[in-house]
């Protein structure tokens, strides 16, 4: 198994490190300069030291499954023998496309520290509740923790840093229990004809044939995506720039596809209306044969159906379309990870605690959750070998021809909310493909 083995200073290095740094900007000869250096270097001192009473940080993370939970609670032990006198106060962020977050900048409850997607960043930018890092960056030497084909990642449009990440470019995946296909002698999809015989031989059966939880808006976002690749490897992220119409051929072949799935039964009743538990147990439970999710699903997955599983390469319009966008895969990365709210009470030690976090959490997921798709360096060896799904995926890196943008991943807040609001309904069976195309044009902006 290739291991990745650079070299990574250990975060009290790196903060020794920016000490140093400080200290030779100090012995300019120009007195402006002196006393900007001494400026910088007291901050380097404050931020790299310890705090010596204790100090309470409120967090707002992701806590809501072995993928999320095992490598926060590694990173929190981490932080403890690096800042004994830090402790974190978690709250566990909700499953609700940020609203909770948004809620709370609103009404000035923002936490000390947050997970932060494109979306979030963008809009508070705007309303300044999120903290620039760059500084901060600068003195952690964050950038140089980052691999180079990461660091989009890191740094926004703007050419700022507002997180840190930990994730590093992720893909969407359409998982399926083989053992309900063979069963039931389906054929696992190549062409979108076959993939309607799939559906219609699952839904005979009395089998969920996809289980979609649809009350997030951005898995459906993801599944229009999924269909509009197979023609145009570019997806969501063409209409976004304005270089595509939701009524050009592959778009609007898209969303009819899903359309007629959907009235063939791909998806269980009131599927707009399920999170992420319940369409998860329906794929667990084996009462439904497919599954949409990225590829963080795979550990879960693996535990809870073993050699059941497997993920497949998204059904073309036709077999020329299959083996042609093979590898457009969809997903990706953007700007996102641990932030900082600009109102907390010592920016330099939330800046260090979030770094240092994100730092940990990659590490962890690295090591120890058999994940090769993390953001930051990590010069620990591999514990846990990957799963079969995973080492499938990572083998297949290499020759991926393209990809797109998860939903939150956005950054046009417009064009957002349409795609996120007409494929939804889109899911329900009861909206024309021309009502998807005539709203979703109109959020469509002028190409750049």
């Amino acid at each position: 198994m290739k291991k990745i083995a650079t070299a990574l200073a250990s975060l009290s290095l790196v903060f020794v490190s920016a000490c140093g740094s400080a200290g030779n900007n100090a012995d300019s000869a120009d007195n402006g300069a002196k006393a900007a250096n001494n400026g910088s270097a007291a901050v380097a001192e404050e931020a790299t030291a310890a705090p010596e009473k204790a100090v309470k940080l409120r967090i707002y993370a992701q806590y809501s499954d072995d993928d999320t939970k095992l490598p926060y609670d590694y990173a929190v032990a981490e932080l403890k023998k690096e800042m004994p006198n830090v402790e974190l106060e978690l709250e566990v962020q909700a499953q609700d496309d940020g609203q909770k977050l948004k809620t709370y900048a609103a009404t000035g409850n923002l936490p000390d520290i947050y997970q932060a997607g494109t979306d979030i960043i963008n809009t508070f930018k705007k309303s300044g509740n999120i903290l620039e890092l760059d500084q901060y960056a600068d003195l952690y030497d964050f950038k140089s923790k980052m691999y180079p084909s990461t660091m989009n990642t890191l740094i926004s449009e703007d050419g700022h840093i507002y997180a840190y990440p930990y994730a590093g470019n992720e893909f969407m995946l359409l998982y399926y229990n083989k053992e309900l296909f063979e069963q039931n002698n389906v054929k696992v999809p190549t062409t979108y004809d076959e993939l309607m015989t799939a559906v219609q031989t699952f839904t005979k059966a009395g089998i969920t044939p996809l289980a979609l939880f649809a009350k997030e808006k951005w898995p459906t976002v993801a599944l229009y995506d999924v269909f509009a690749t197979r023609v145009e490897p570019q997806g969501i992220l063409k209409l976004q720039s304005g270089a595509a119409s939701p009524s050009d051929p592959a778009y609007k072949q898209a969303a009819e596809q899903i359309y007629n799935l959907v009235q063939a039964g791909l998806l269980p009743d009131g599927a707009t209306n399920l999170n992420f538990d319940q369409a998860a147990s329906l794929f667990y439970e084996g009462k439904a044969a497919m599954f949409l999710n990225g590829q963080w699903e795979i550990a879960t997955s693996t535990e809870k159906l073993g050699d059941k599983v497997d993920w497949m390469y998204f059904p073309g319009v036709d077999a020329a379309s299959y083996e042609a966008n093979k590898y457009a895969f969809v997903g990706g990365g953007n700007p996102g990870g641990y932030a900082v709210n600009p109102d907390t009470k010592d920016p330099e030690l939330a800046a260090k605690v979030a770094a240092f976090i994100s730092l940990k959490y990659a590490e962890y997921k690295y090591t120890e959750r058999g994940n090769p798709l993390v953001a930051t360096k990590v010069d620990k060896p591999i514990v846990k070998e990957y799963p079969a799904m995973m080492k499938k995926l990572s083998d297949d890196i290499p020759k991926i021809t393209s990809t797109t943008a998860f939903d939150w991943g956005l950054s046009d807040a417009k064009f957002k909310a349409a795609i996120e609001d007409a494929t939804q309904v889109l899911m329900t069976g009861g909206y024309s493909v021309e009502q998807f195309i005539k709203d979703v044009s109109k959020a469509v902006p002028a190409a750049k």
